[in-house]
């Protein structure tokens, strides 16, 4: 798969919900409920097929362990699911299927202590390796920045990164230097408690001044390689954005969206799903005129400004954490990139100029 698609499978982490009460051990943690049509199959050929990247002998590993429930009950990987049933697992983190090679990348360092790392991403740097995509990653530049660090191992999935963004979304993530980090900062983004709060563009006038988008997020059934809000509510996963207009500039708006959920193109989705694609999102179909008129000097402008943030308006602009061990709030900003910044003041000039 090529790196243009990898970003449709890049997940965020805290699409892996923690179950139960907070481990004081290290684990995987997943939940599913079972949808209502659903034939009645082995509980761990249906979880194997429902996660692509868990073995079914890991899944009769945890069953053995009682680690495999079904309606919170222990049950062996024998037990045959059947519709509505509430399933969880726990299993322990395996190591990556390819070793995590150091490379010497510039970082954008926000904070770093001993415990944690706030990174910001630029546009058009993959945030972990996979789907042929092995090097350049944000993950290899951490590992490079902390090659020195005995304690920490890149290939040990109980530290590093903690949430993702999309290839070409710029802005905040927060990195776990410990298993003990991580697994409290896991169960932060589970339990709704980070503050996360993105600056997009998308085309169109929003007519309210806030609103707030919910509706499950799951594989577009028409393109595989998109993400949809899904009309069936037992299938695909919930998700919830707020937005708020901070300026309408002609033809796009620029928003403030805030996460409650963390699904893979969550705003992007969302706003398709309410008639404002992100400004220049080729995968939704931003990178065409939407908005505005027939005139060649409209088209001409607005190719100038798919050149000068050629990649989906969107920027992880704030990002707010319990520190996992001082308990203090922390709170940090990332500026707008020059490319999006470019791209407003284009806009801003050209309402300028069409209202004299």
């Amino acid at each position: 798969m090529d790196e243009e698609s990898l970003d449709i499978l890049d997940d965020s982490l805290d699409d892996i919900e923690p179950v139960g009460e907070k481990p004081t051990e290290l684990y995987e943690h997943f939940r599913v409920v079972v949808d209502k049509g659903q034939a009645s199959i082995r509980v761990d050929k249906y979880l194997a097929d429902k996660f692509a990247n868990i073995s079914r002998n890991r899944i009769q590993l945890a069953a053995d362990a009682g680690m495999l429930r079904a309606n919170e009950k222990p049950v062996k990987s024998s037990y045959k699911v059947k519709g509505g049933d509430i399933l969880t697992i726990m299993m322990d983190r395996p190591r990556y299927d390819h070793d995590i090679k150091p490379e010497n990348i510039a970082l954008d360092i926000v904070y770093e202590d001993t415990d944690v790392i706030v990174v910001n991403k630029p546009a058009g740097m993959v945030v972990h390796p996979g789907c042929g995509n092995y090097s350049g990653t944000m993950v290899n530049a951490i590992a490079w920045h902390l090659k020195d660090n005995p304690k920490y191992d890149p290939n040990d999935p109980s530290v590093g990164l903690v949430h993702r963004i999309d290839k070409d979304t710029s802005g905040l993530l927060v990195v776990a230097k410990t298993p003990e980090a991580k697994t409290d900062l896991g169960w932060q983004f589970f339990n709704k408690t980070t503050k996360r709060k993105y600056i997009a563009l998308v085309w169109g006038i929003i007519d309210e001044d806030e609103g707030t988008i919910e509706g499950n997020i799951g594989r577009n059934p028409k393109d595989r390689m998109q993400m949809a809000v899904l009309s069936d509510p037992t299938q695909g996963k919930y998700a919830v954005t707020h937005f708020h207009v901070l300026e309408r500039l002609g033809y796009i708006t620029k928003v403030e969206c805030v996460l409650e959920t963390g699904r893979t193109h969550q705003i992007r989705v969302h706003m398709k799903h309410i008639g404002h694609v992100l400004f220049n999102d080729a995968r939704y179909g931003g990178d065409q005129i939407l908005k505005g008129t027939n005139f060649s000097k409209y088209k001409q402008f607005v190719e100038n400004c798919f050149r000068i943030c050629p990649r989906q308006a969107l920027h992880a602009m704030t990002l707010g954490f319990t520190h996992p061990r001082t308990k203090k709030e922390m709170f940090f900003t990332a500026p707008l990139p020059e490319d999006i910044s470019n791209l407003i003041d284009k806009w801003r000039n050209y309402i300028s100029n069409r209202e004299k």
